[in-house]
């Protein structure tokens, strides 16, 4: 099982770039008006409603501000699952900790496998426009651009979960109860991150749902693996 210690499981929460629409400057509030028309809202959903609603998951107008990884490691004959939380409002220095991040857990693990829920349509194509817009690299592990699909090194639990069926669409929270995963108990969900960010400024609150989230992506994994004889103590790294 000492594979498994190439896994590192990613999650990522992102919130509008600005706090209301009327804070965007005007040729980005002219083309979230654009965008919004291509949206399936009601007739009646005004622009500045529906940014502050769907602004966060495009990333042309959204930030990250948390990224939780985890990485399992078995020590004295007990696999356990270390989890670690970046936060922070300065996006760009947020995404340079998450980068050295990365290339501390690839020096210990040269095959690197990010692995998460639905992290090969959000969480991996979010990180790496983002990055593009700060102007900076990005990590091998992270740049698809060139790879064939066979080529990409990633574990996506949703892309596990479809076995092909392109047009499902299962969240983390309900693969895992139909697996009977128990998971814990949080006090926000992911539609209410911007709140909590832009009228809260409560980053803990965030980190503490992320994290969360990826310890439930790990024991689904290993589920969706059936692998039946690891059971994981979580340990939380500052």
């Amino acid at each position: 099982m000492d594979y498994l210690q190439q896994y590192l499981f990613i999650d990522i929460e992102t919130v509008s770039g600005e706090a209301d629409f009327e804070k965007l400057s005007p040729p980005m509030q002219e083309f979230w008006v654009k965008k919004a028309l291509t949206l399936k809202l009601e007739p009646d959903v005004m622009p500045d409603e529906s940014y502050v609603r769907r602004a966060a998951i495009y990333s042309e107008f959204a930030k990250v501000v948390c990224i939780s990884i985890g990485c399992l490691m078995q020590r004295d004959g007990q696999w356990k699952l270390y989890l670690r939380t970046l936060t922070g409002h300065d996006e760009q220095d947020l995404l340079t900790r998450f980068c050295k991040a990365l290339g501390q857990f690839t020096e210990r693990e040269k095959d690197l496998i990010l692995c998460g829920h639905n992290i090969k349509e959000f969480d991996i194509p979010f990180l790496c426009r983002r990055m593009v817009i700060h102007g900076m690299d990005l990590p091998k592990c992270l740049d698809t651009s060139s790879k064939k699909p066979w080529e990409v090194n990633h574990a996506d639990t949703m892309e596990m979960w479809r076995y092909g069926d392109k047009k499902n669409f299962t969240s983390l929270g309900l693969l895992a109860e139909v697996l009977g995963i128990p998971t814990p108990k949080d006090d926000i969900d992911g539609s209410m991150v911007g709140t909590v960010y832009w009228q809260e400024n409560n980053l803990e609150r965030i980190a503490t749902y992320c994290a969360k989230d990826v310890l439930t992506s790990a024991r689904v994994f290993l589920r969706l693996k059936n692998i039946k004889d690891i059971v994981f103590e979580p340990v939380y790294l500052t």
